[in-house]
């Protein structure tokens, strides 16, 4: 093993690193940001005591976890496009509308789905 490769290894480390705390800044900023993102993280709180307390099976932890990982990242990458919108205009135009639109009627769709398997999977362990 070469002097280079080691050193290779250790810059990869540092890179991951640093890509691991991008990320978690990103997320900080959402959470202090955006109020979508504190109602997103309040439901998940909700759902995983609502979890422990109605003892979920692992399957449905599973899809309750899918949700909220899905939940929470489609809403990251909302505000990702909306910020980006604003940022490429100021002005009002109708594509910057539509994409700002559309990024929000996908965390919309995968809401209203998560609620309706919610229901399904909670509902029968409270009556």
């Amino acid at each position: 093993m070469s002097m280079g490769s080691g050193d290779n290894r250790k810059f990869k480390t540092i890179n991951v690193l640093y890509s691991f705390r991008h990320a978690v800044s990103g997320f900080s900023k959402a959470l202090k940001e955006e109020r979508n993102m504190k109602i997103h993280l309040f439901f998940t709180v909700a759902v995983v005591f609502l979890g422990f307390v109605l003892e979920v099976t692992k399957i449905e932890w599973i899809l309750l976890l899918l949700l909220i990982g899905g939940v929470i990242s489609l809403e990251l990458i909302n505000s990702s496009i909306e910020n980006l919108v604003d940022l490429v205009t100021e002005e009002f135009h109708p594509l910057a509308k539509k994409a700002k639109d559309m990024a929000a009627a996908a965390v919309f769709f995968l809401s209203i789905v998560s609620v309706i398997i919610g229901l399904i999977i909670f509902i029968p362990k409270v009556w």
